[in-house]
């Protein structure tokens, strides 16, 4: 496992990573995070509703209610035209963030 701490500054970029693909639903998020990373980082349900609502207020993200399930309407996200500007941004700022990393712990192993 991997401490929350290191990833909760890229939570809305994984997230909105995540609804780019396709509109989802919180469950099948926080169960998709949990498959990429083999269980290695598991986001917890507080979380990723806080996450939600953040993105919603910035109107990166947009939310409807879907076709009835087995336990009832599910609640989708899909990225909005801004959310996929603001994914491209934090993109570029993660790739020159892990250059500046590498560059400091390339060779420690």
């Amino acid at each position: 496992m991997i401490r929350s701490d290191i990833i909760r500054g890229h939570l809305d970029s994984i997230i909105l990573r995540l609804i780019l693909e396709k509109d989802r639903y919180g469950y099948e998020i926080s169960k998709e995070i949990s498959t990429r990373t083999d269980n290695r980082f598991q986001i917890k349900e507080a979380t990723l509703y806080a996450v939600f609502q953040r993105l919603e207020k910035k109107e990166l993200i947009e939310s409807y209610f879907g076709k009835v399930s087995k336990g009832g309407k599910r609640k989708y996200y899909r990225i909005t035209t801004l959310g996929k500007a603001y994914l491209k941004e934090t993109v570029a700022e993660w790739e020159i963030t892990k250059e500046i990393i590498d560059l400091f712990m390339e060779g420690l192993n």
